[in-house]
């Protein structure tokens, strides 16, 4: 009798590239060449917020979309030369994408974040090939605890959502997964454990997480 398939729908940003540091780093040097100065502090409380959200916060909420969408674009452009300049994969990651691949799990990506930068970090891990779907903010009109993205992702790689597990760094991640239907482990990092209380499985490195373990993990699943 054949298994029934599974699969791992990734976060990004805090799953598979370390990116706090660079994401802080290019909101301080944008701010500054608009003669703003914003501090590692500001930029720590502005935590789950999306890119608009922050702008507004600090550029104000008087601009034109065309404005928020240019600052948006140059935040992320500085982002990007960032992270190319010195890539900072999360530790375990590459081993976990190829010994999950390799084990028949269908593997996907669900990311609010840009095309450019998702494509960016897949390239840099050098797993592209690996991933049967890639989700980004793209193809989302509603973003997380709304459980659209990891919808999409389940529909383009034909596995049921309860077939399904989503690995988080945010608790709004955990709440998408969650409401898609999905099993969910969390991956503490910048928010603390006991806020991620609600995922399924909560480790503190991808080096504890292996395919026996998630295929035991979908299978006690309700």
């Amino acid at each position: 009798m054949p298994v029934p398939a599974r699969a791992v729908v990734f976060d990004v940003d805090g799953v598979l590239v370390d990116s706090y540091d660079a994401h802080m780093r290019s909101w301080l040097l944008m701010g500054r060449e608009h003669g703003l100065a914003i501090t590692e502090e500001e930029f720590a409380s502005t935590f789950g917020q999306t890119s608009r959200e922050i702008i507004a916060r600090f550029w104000g909420s008087e601009l034109s979309p065309q404005d928020v969408e240019a600052l948006d674009a140059r935040k992320e452009a500085i982002y990007r030369d960032l992270i190319r300049e010195r890539f900072p994969a999360m530790d375990g990651a590459v081993e976990l994408i190829d010994a999950l691949a390799d084990a028949g799990f269908r593997l996907a990506v669900g990311s609010s974040g840009p095309p450019a930068n998702v494509e960016l970090t897949l390239d840099r891990l050098g797993r592209a090939s690996r991933f049967t779907a890639v989700v980004t903010g793209r193809d989302v009109t509603r973003g997380k605890p709304d459980p659209q993205v990891f919808q999409i992702a389940a529909e383009r790689l034909r596995v049921p959502p309860a077939r399904c597990i989503v690995v988080e760094d945010a608790p709004v991640g955990i709440v998408a997964a969650r409401a898609a239907g999905m099993a969910s482990v969390a991956l503490v990092g910048t928010v603390a454990a006991d806020r991620l209380a609600a995922a399924d499985l909560v480790v503190r490195s991808l080096r504890e997480l292996d395919a026996g373990q998630l295929a035991a993990l979908l299978d006690r699943a309700p």
